[in-house]
């Protein structure tokens, strides 16, 4: 368990006072504000990072902003009347302390709330330009964090003519998505006739950063995990865009690839943008797999070594590209399907394990 060095001070969002000057239309000039938080703001913010909830009650229209993307509040803005808001703090790993300003509104109103933050002992390592956003480090409970995943479910073969039915997290007795010893575990295992597995998306999406996590492979014919993103409001595949930043099959071990699929290029038409590595070790320790993008390419890396490049061509064609929308990441094992099961699967090799140290979000301030 990494050590907290540091807890910083919380304050957030209790605010009452006078309105003077311009205030939203729908209301009287001299209507004073009226903001009620329920519960109260916790008064402690640990380094490891938290999640606020809290009801808001306010008679006339509000905004929050927060001046660090390590600090993000949802909604932004809501109507007079009864709102729920959402805080969260990502868990602090520069090595110093920080604060965020978070500014609350009612007209011309403002009031500034300042969190500040300790660090964790362990300090990890960002890309240049960039600031950590959102992680999970899978170091407490049993289970994934549902403030953080949601599940997919189901045996509808998911487009490619999976094996596998997807479940929640667990099923009666059976449980195929684990955190323990500080990794995440994904099992795909034998129930009967069929193979249950986990398909799992961040509930947060993001325009851009550098994505990565710290994977070990599964061995077996048959299996086929999966490290990606797709688009938050997602009408039409390949339309809207995939963006894929580790897949492997078992019957090629330790082959990983990266790719992009949109309109004018994917795998149905012969056009597919990707590359592959070799990786000796894939399927036997961990690799760090990565992909940095940006709006003008989408880069893919392996323990830090880019191996796929793939370029906005400018052309304001979202055929070419649609990379200008927010994505959400995506976690699973897949049994089987057109291309896990290209070669057959091999059910002996079940239960399997793709497991996952870690998922960080980085962006540019």
């Amino acid at each position: 368990m990494k050590a907290i060095y540091y807890i910083g001070i919380f304050i957030l969002l209790v605010v009452g006072c006078a309105s003077s000057g311009e205030t939203p239309p729908d209301t009287p000039p001299d209507t004073p504000v009226s903001l009620q938080v329920n519960p109260e703001p916790a008064t402690t913010v640990p380094a490891l990072g938290t999640n606020y909830a809290a009801v808001v009650t306010c008679n006339k229209p509000w905004t929050i902003t927060s001046n660090q993307l390590w600090c993000i509040c949802s909604p932004a803005s809501a109507t007079a009347g009864i709102a729920n808001v959402q805080v969260r703090v990502a868990a602090n790993y520069s090595g110093q302390n920080r604060s965020a300003d978070i500014v609350f509104a009612v007209g011309t109103y403002t009031k500034t709330y300042t969190i500040t933050q300790g660090f964790t002992e362990e300090v990890i390592t960002t890309p240049a330009g960039y600031s950590l956003v959102w992680n999970d480090e899978f170091n407490g409970g049993k289970m994934p964090d549902t403030n953080n995943w949601w599940y997919e479910t189901g045996a509808s073969g998911w487009g490619n003519n999976e094996l596998q039915n997807y479940i929640a997290g667990n099923s009666g007795k059976d449980t195929c998505a684990l955190v323990s010893g500080g990794t995440l575990k994904i099992i795909a295992k034998k129930r009967g006739a069929e193979v249950i597995s986990i398909r799992m998306n961040t509930k947060e999406s993001w325009t851009y950063g550098y994505f990565e996590a710290r994977l070990k492979l599964p061995q077996g014919r048959g299996t086929w995990p999966a490290f990606w993103m797709l688009p938050k409001n997602f009408t039409a595949w390949p339309d809207d865009g995939e963006i894929d930043i580790m897949e492997e099959v078992g019957y090629r071990p330790n082959w990983i690839s990266s790719s992009i699929h949109c309109k004018a290029y994917y795998h149905s038409i012969g056009t597919q943008k990707t590359a592959e590595k070799y990786i000796e070790t894939a399927e036997s320790d961990f690799h760090v797999y990565a992909v940095e993008w940006t709006s003008d390419f989408i880069k893919g890396y392996v323990d830090g070594v880019p191996y796929f490049t793939f370029t906005n061509d400018k052309q304001g064609n979202k055929n070419t590209w649609p990379f200008n929308a927010p994505f959400y990441l995506k976690l699973n094992l897949a049994w089987g399907g057109n291309w896990g099961g290209a070669q057959g699967v091999d059910e002996s090799k079940l239960p399997a394990t793709y497991e996952i140290d870690y998922v960080r979000v980085f962006q540019k301030q």
